[in-house]
């Protein structure tokens, strides 16, 4: 085996699945979604790159010339996608109109002073001193709480809770890896870029050198949805306006319309 093809095989394959990857999509969108809310990160993550592993190694393998030769699978593919992406964009349409509740907690009080949906959960009382006064301000693990520190003094805490979490309930485990497997295996373009593009990619390399290729290019995608879901807490401050919310929920609406009609009209 020579070191130096190899790694340059494996270099190839990051680079170019990093060029596919990389890109405003229904999957990406989800991924950053989850990352903001903080909310199954790890099996989000773990969803899509396992998903991209294995369709590499069968494209790789020699799927992607089985698939580029049956054309009915991918319409099929096509149309149950497209309507999966329209009924998401609707709800990320619902979530724009309707971006969930806030509720306030006034420290000096220790006690919910304001809610602003009926059944929205109350924040943990906040421990007072002898004269009454606050001594700490106690965050919820909600993505996007904030903390009033106005005169270096905690006054108040401010909790968004996503229309998903109501109630003080998040969205169920077992509801978001199905959505995240929707996304993935319903979309046609994952197996035209993934499998018959990169696969075709692959084998113009010799021997085992397309195998690195291929790892490269299942390394990328680890890397990129492990940067996107983690990453996506350092934009939670933002999100603790619902106004930040209906932005990208709307952008999300918007991603989903557009790529159901590209699959609607080829």
């Amino acid at each position: 085996m020579n070191t130096s093809s190899a790694l340059t095989a494996a270099l190839s394959g990051l680079g170019f699945g990093l060029s596919l990857i990389v890109a405003i999509g229904a999957q990406n969108a989800f991924v950053l979604r989850q990352g903001i809310r903080g909310e199954h990160i790890l099996p989000v993550i773990a969803v899509c790159a396992v998903s991209d592993v294995v369709l590499i190694a069968a494209g790789v393998g020699g799927l992607g010339a089985l698939i580029a030769s049956a054309p009915t699978l991918l319409m099929v593919t096509r149309y149950a996608g497209a309507a999966f992406l329209l009924g998401y964009a609707a709800l990320a349409v619902r979530r724009a109109v309707f971006p969930g509740v806030m509720t306030t907690a006034n420290a000096a009080s220790g006690t919910t002073n304001e809610s602003l949906t009926a059944g929205a959960r109350t924040e943990p009382p906040q421990t007072t001193s002898a004269s009454g006064t606050s001594r700490t301000a106690t965050m919820t693990a909600m993505p996007g709480a904030v903390t009033d520190t106005a005169q270096r003094a905690p006054i108040g805490t401010v909790e968004y809770e996503s229309a998903g979490a109501r109630r003080g309930t998040s969205v169920a485990l077992g509801a978001t890896v199905l959505t995240c497997l929707a996304l993935t295996w319903l979309n046609p373009h994952v197996y035209l870029d993934t499998v018959v593009l990169l696969g075709s990619f692959a084998n113009t390399y010799a021997g085992q050198d397309r195998w690195f290729l291929a790892a490269g290019a299942m390394l990328a995608s680890i890397l990129w949805f492990t940067a996107l879901g983690y990453g996506g807490r350092l934009l939670a401050p933002l999100f603790a306006r619902r106004t930040a919310w209906r932005i990208l929920d709307s952008a999300i609406a918007l991603i989903m319309l557009t790529l159901a009609l590209t699959l609607l009209l080829p």
